[in-house]
């Protein structure tokens, strides 16, 4: 008699915990690697912000789609986030001005990343991990996109995304400002996370999405209207004083 061992959840999702690793924290560590190493016209803080907004989105979401646990996702988000900010430090990031309200931008961020990812999980099972690398995938093109080239993307589009959201968020804490002066963009992730949950706790009824949508909608409109402060103009350092300097005649 042939036994047929039927795999169960746990063991048919572990390429989804390797993607939450590879998308949550390989990549962002390296990417952080990479920027110490390169000179940069903005601050570290600056530009290590969609970074950090990134590692959190990849490791909440796809690990809340793998696990079938909002609380999974959100235990990985916040180890994630603080492991990626101790790197960040130790690759010469300044100590945080705001600590209490970069840490507070980070747990909402973290629980409307893994909201997301456990409501894919409850609608596509063990797919959902597959939708959580997708959109993983596409918010990050998008912050890269307008980190390289900035202006490229119109301001409407990245009021859309969650991930530019949670970078603002992390930005202005790490940048001075504190997280508190990115209340548009923190309340959008708090009320996204919120309307979420409910949908995944209402599935499979369809008219809560009507919910989630029009919350969407919503909050990317008060982003859009109501942003937060822009970054600082980045202080020249001494070698590019006596750069420029020496081109003057």
């Amino acid at each position: 008699m042939e036994i047929i061992a039927h795999k169960g959840p746990e063991a048919r999702s572990w390429p989804g915990w390797l993607a939450a690793g590879l998308a949550g924290f390989a990549a962002p560590a390296l990417a952080l690697l990479l920027l110490s190493r390169a000179p940069a016209a903005s601050p570290f803080a600056v530009v290590a912000a969609p970074i950090l907004a990134v590692g959190l989105m990849g490791a909440g979401m796809i690990a809340a789609a793998a696990g079938r646990r909002w609380w999974i996702g959100l235990a990985i988000a916040l180890a994630t986030g603080a492991v990626l900010i101790a790197l960040a430090g130790a690759l010469g990031m300044p100590a945080f001005p705001h600590l209490i309200s970069t840490g507070f931008a980070l747990v909402i961020a973290s629980a409307s990343f893994a909201a997301r990812g456990a409501l894919f999980a409850r609608s596509a099972a063990e797919k959902g991990w597959w939708i959580a690398v997708a959109v993983v995938a596409g918010e990050a093109a998008m912050l890269a996109t307008a980190a390289a080239m900035p202006g490229s993307l119109p301001d409407w589009l990245l009021a859309l995304l969650p991930a530019q959201w949670a970078s603002t968020a992390i930005r202005t804490g790490l940048a001075g400002t504190g997280a508190l002066a990115a209340s548009s963009e923190m309340l959008a992730l708090a009320a996204t996370a919120t309307t979420t949950m409910i949908v995944a706790r209402l599935w499979p009824r369809r008219w809560p999405y009507l919910l989630m949508f029009g919350a969407w909608l919503g909050c990317s409109a008060l982003v859009l209207h109501r942003p937060a402060p822009g970054p600082a103009p980045a202080t020249p350092n001494a070698d590019q004083l006596v750069a420029a300097s020496a081109s003057l005649p």
